[in-house]
């Protein structure tokens, strides 16, 4: 059996206790899924009196289902709908987007198929969020060119703090290759269990590992741009 996790969701406050039953019956019908499907609900995160239109990173409970996954190589996240993951269908599709890139699959107990459904208005979402994402990659090529082209204007040369890419290359390398599902503070435990430390021997920081990642998109968009 794949191990999988259970991620629930309740919006009112009021729905929220022991003696309510929105708890009890996300988790049967995702219990039930699974059994169907031959996975195993190796750990269960719930989101309290938390909007379906709140970003995702903005839950704490959905934040600890990330983090257990990364860390356990878990990579399936189960649901009781698709609601449940997010109400806005925007807050969904990239949500969505984000956790197939990292390797993640999400599934709805009550229709398997519902986060990778074609319908007329999912694509325009998708394209959507395709157009905005583009836009933003252009937009920091162009800021940095002209930010190189002033300096370079008054001074001659360009030239600033070496970035984690220049001065690691290898370990920024690394960095990259564990991100997908890891948490930023469980790739730097396991750059230091392999040896990567920073310029005073100490673990490198979530701060740090967030930094190298920047770095190494940041190169990768100036390449293309070339």
């Amino acid at each position: 059996m794949r191990p999988a996790v259970a991620y629930l969701r309740t919006s009112s406050a009021a729905n929220v206790g022991e003696d309510k039953d929105s708890h009890k019956r996300q988790l049967a019908a995702i219990e039930a899924y699974a059994d169907r499907a031959g996975l195993e609900i190796v750990a269960t995160f719930y989101d309290a009196a938390v909007s379906g239109a709140d970003a995702l990173d903005a839950r704490p409970g959905f934040m600890d289902a990330l983090g257990h996954v990364g860390e356990h190589d878990v990579r399936t996240i189960v649901v009781e709908t698709a609601n449940r993951f997010a109400r806005d269908l925007i807050v969904q599709e990239a949500g969505f987007a984000k956790l197939k890139e990292a390797g993640i699959e999400l599934i709805a107990a009550d229709d398997p198929d519902a986060f990778t459904a074609d319908t007329p208005t999912a694509i325009m979402v998708r394209q959507i969020l395709g157009a905005v994402s583009q836009f933003e990659k252009a937009s920091i090529v162009a800021k940095l060119k002209g930010a190189r082209d002033r300096v370079k204007a008054q001074r001659g040369k360009c030239e600033g703090r070496k970035s984690h890419r220049e001065m690691r290359p290898e370990t920024v390398r690394l960095a990259q290759a564990l991100r997908p599902g890891r948490s930023l503070r469980a790739v730097a435990v396991e750059l230091e269990a392999r040896g990567h430390l920073n310029e005073r021997g100490r673990p490198f920081n979530p701060a740090s590992i967030s930094a190298m990642l920047s770095d190494e998109r940041t190169s990768d968009l100036e390449d293309k741009a070339a």
